[in-house]
C-alpha cells in the first residue's frame, strides 16, 4: 500500500477528505502523517484525533525559504512517502524542493488551471464574467500553479454568485476529486508523458469525473 505525507496551513478540508476516503476504504493509502508550518493550524487537531501523526515545522523560525524548505523536506522524509500531498499549504516552495518531489507532489487549486493561477480565483472570476469555473489536481512544478494536469472538475457560474457561494460550490468538486486522483496515483495509473498526465485504462466513470455541469444556454 502506497503512503502519503499531507501539508497543511489551516483547517485542511481537503485534508478531511482523503482521510475519510483512506478511513472508508475507498482510498487505498496509509496517511503517514499531516504535516504543517503553522502551529495553530485547525486541520493539526482534525489529525491527531484520528491518530495520525502530526509535525509542526514553523516556517516563522527559519531566516529564508530554503532553510525552512530542508527542515520541512528532513521532515516529510522521515515518514518515507511515496506521495507528497498539498492541502492547502500555503508557502510558495523553492525549486530544489520542488525536484525533490518531482513526479510524486500534488496540489490542489481552486481554478481550471491555467486560468487564474496564485490567489483570489473566485473573486477573479467572477471579475472576468466567465461561465464555468471549477479546480484542478496538478503535480507540482517549479512554476507556481502550472504543473502537469492530472484531473478537474467545472462548475456552473450562476446569477447571484458572489465569492462564498461560487467557493463553496467548487470545494464540494474539490473533496471529490482530490481522493480520485491520489487514488489514480496509489494504483499505478499515473504516467507523465512529454509534461502531460496519461490515465492508464481510465473508464467511462473515471471520464465522467471531467465532465463539467454546464449552464443552461440563455
Amino acid at each position: 500500500m502506497k503512503s502519503i505525507v499531507i501539508l497543511i496551513s489551516g483547517r485542511g478540508s481537503n485534508m478531511q477528505s482523503l482521510l475519510a476516503a483512506a478511513a472508508d476504504g475507498s482510498l487505498p493509502v496509509c496517511v503517514a502523517a499531516v504535516l504543517s508550518n503553522r502551529p495553530g493550524a485547525a486541520g493539526l487537531e482534525t489529525a491527531g484525533a484520528a491518530g495520525i501523526p502530526t509535525r509542526v515545522i514553523d516556517h516563522t523560525l527559519y531566516p529564508d525559504r530554503e532553510s525552512f524548505d530542508a527542515a520541512m523536506a528532513e521532515a516529510i522524509d522521515a515518514f518515507s512517502p511515496d506521495l507528497v500531498v498539498l492541502a492547502g499549504f500555503m508557502r510558495i516552495l523553492s525549486n530544489g524542493f520542488v525536484e525533490r518531489y518531482a513526479g510524486r507532489m500534488m496540489n490542489i487549486h481552486p481554478s481550471l488551471l491555467p486560468m487564474f493561477p496564485g490567489l483570489h480565483t473566485h473573486r477573479r472570476a467572477l471579475e472576468e464574467g466567465v461561465r464555468i469555473h471549477g479546480c484542478t489536481v496538478h503535480f507540482v512544478t517549479p512554476t507556481l500553479d502550472h504543473g502537469p494536469i492530472i484531473i478537474q472538475a467545472a462548475v456552473p457560474v450562476v446569477a447571484g454568485d458572489d465569492e462564498a457561494s461560487l467557493a463553496a460550490r467548487v470545494l464540494a468538486q474539490e473533496h471529490r476529486i482530490y481522493p480520485q486522483a491520489v487514488r489514480w496515483f496509489a494504483d499505478g495509473r499515473l504516467r507523465l508523458l512529454d509534461g502531460r498526465v496519461e490515465v492508464a485504462g481510465r473508464q467511462a466513470a473515471d471520464a465522467a469525473l471531467l465532465s463539467p455541469t454546464l449552464p443552461e444556454s440563455d
